[in-house]
Formats: structure tokens, sequence, C-alpha cells
């Protein structure tokens, strides 16, 4: 499943959303095809991780019973043309990212937490935005760099390629559990020492502010989804096949200078974006 959503000027917002495709894959042989979808074999895609996506998607189409109990493995495996081996790969594989649990005796079931809601807006933050639904909310700084500008970042920037540029690699935390992960590029003559109040803060907005930055805004958005990478399986604690959505942003200071261009990867199963012209305080 590929989504699109271009969100841009930061005061009124225009959502489109663009459904590619609802496949997996598209391969060499089919294996199946039922109601949920095209599973196929020699497409490069493991058969477990397949399913897993299939099961994903089940559980918002009513897959689960009304106590939240997934069908048997023998129905699952019969249902999506597998064996019962590959559909006790891919349940495990939800079971171990949080998605699923797997109960003695009784069978596994939804694991039902709710997803934060993380709020798109005017002034976008993330410890603001998750105000009222986690108590602890904090970043961490995974590495830093300084760099020359990329073509791509120095267009976003206003810099000429090859400028100097600090990129930061962060995590954002949500009671523990990790929600986010972040690049972040920003002037490095502007913003020298930038990863410094990062790393004892935490936060983006308070690394602003001690470098003169008392606001900021949203310029523009662009959402995407698509399947974790080996990086967002490590730093956000996802199996393999898990879905992220994907943010490249925008911020811009009360000025309308660009100040941070970012790409932002949220663990889809934890997180709902909720975009809008709403204020963030």
């Amino acid at each position: 499943m590929n989504l699109s959503i271009d969100i841009d000027n930061h005061t009124n917002y225009n959502l489109s959303v663009v459904v590619v495709h609802d496949v997996i894959v598209t391969g060499s042989r089919l294996v199946a095809i039922k109601g949920d979808g095209v599973i196929e074999r020699r497409s490069g895609i493991a058969l477990w991780r397949q399913i897993a996506d299939r099961i994903r998607l089940g559980l918002n189409a009513g897959l689960a019973g009304p106590d939240g109990r997934l069908p048997p493995e023998i129905a699952l495996a019969e249902r999506y043309g597998v064996n019962r081996h590959t559909v006790r790969a891919a349940i495990s594989a939800l079971v171990q990212e949080g998605v699923l649990r797997a109960e003695q005796g009784r069978g596994t079931f939804v694991e039902r937490r709710r997803r934060l809601a993380y709020p798109i807006g005017v002034r976008t933050r993330f410890s603001a935005g998750l105000a009222g639904q986690a108590r602890d909310r904090r970043g961490h700084l995974i590495e830093h760099a300084e760099e020359p500008a990329s073509e791509e970042v120095a267009k976003a920037l206003g810099l000429g390629v090859g400028a100097s540029v600090i990129r930061l690699e962060t995590l954002a935390e949500a009671d523990g559990r990790p929600v986010s992960r972040a690049r972040s590029w920003f002037d490095g003559v502007r913003f020298r020492g930038i990863e410094q109040h990062f790393a004892e803060t935490g936060s983006i907005t308070a690394s602003l502010l001690a470098l003169g930055v008392e606001d900021y805004f949203r310029h523009s958005t662009i959402v995407s989804a698509r399947h974790a990478d080996s990086e967002d399986l490590k730093d956000l604690a996802l199996s393999p096949g898990a879905i992220v959505l994907v943010t490249v942003a925008l911020n811009v200071d009360a000025e309308g200078v660009p100040l941070q261009y970012s790409e932002t990867r949220f663990a889809a199963d934890r997180v709902e974006l909720h975009v809008g012209s709403g204020d963030q305080p």
C-alpha cells in the first residue's frame, strides 16, 4: 500500500490521499487471490511477511472476534492459502511488534493499545502534541554530524549546495515506547552547537530557543507510508514487514526563513497523524 498526502502552506492545509495499490507486491506467480488481497511466491518478499501485512489489514476490517481473538492458525492458513508454519511466523512477528499478544491455552489476541494521535499543524511540537496522551515524552540524540548540504537539503534550507549543515539523528519516546525516529538538518553556521543543546534537553524547540529562535512554524509537510527499513526495525523495535508513516517537513522562523528540514518515521501501529490548521501551543 502506498499512501501519499501532500500538505502545504502553513495557514491552510490542502489534504489529498492517493492509494496507488493495496496489494503487497506484483510478482511472477500468484499463490492465492481472496478477499484479503494477493499473496505471491517468487516475489522477493517472504510469505510470512506478506501474511503479516494481510493480518494487519484484516485487523482493521474485523478479522478478530468481538473479544479481540484471532481465528485459529489453521483457519488463517486456509484463508490465505499458505501453511500453518507461515502463519505462525507472521503471528510471532506481530506479537514481537506489540500488535498481537499470545495467551497460553486461549489463543492470540489483538493488543488493544490506543494509538497516539500526533497533530500536524501550524505549530507542530512533539511534546505538546502528545500532552495528555503520554506522561513521559522525551527525545534522544542517536548521532550527529556536520556535513556539506546535498542538493535536496540546500534547496529546502535556502543554502548553497555544499554549505555547512548540521544533521541530527534523533529518537522520540512516549512512556518508554519508541514512536518515531528523525533525521533533521540545520544551517551549520546559524545553529552551531544545536546537537549539544538537544543532547541536554531532548527537545528541538528548547534547542532552537537556546539559539535565539523564540517561535517557529510548519511551512510544509509531505506524508507517505512504506515498509520499515533496517534502521526503523532496530530503533523503533519493529519486526520485518512493519509499516512506518514518513513525514518530510520544513519549519521556518517568524520571518519565514527556513531553519529545519527533516524526515521523521513513525511506527504506524503506535501513532496516527492528525492533519489540521489548528495551532499547537
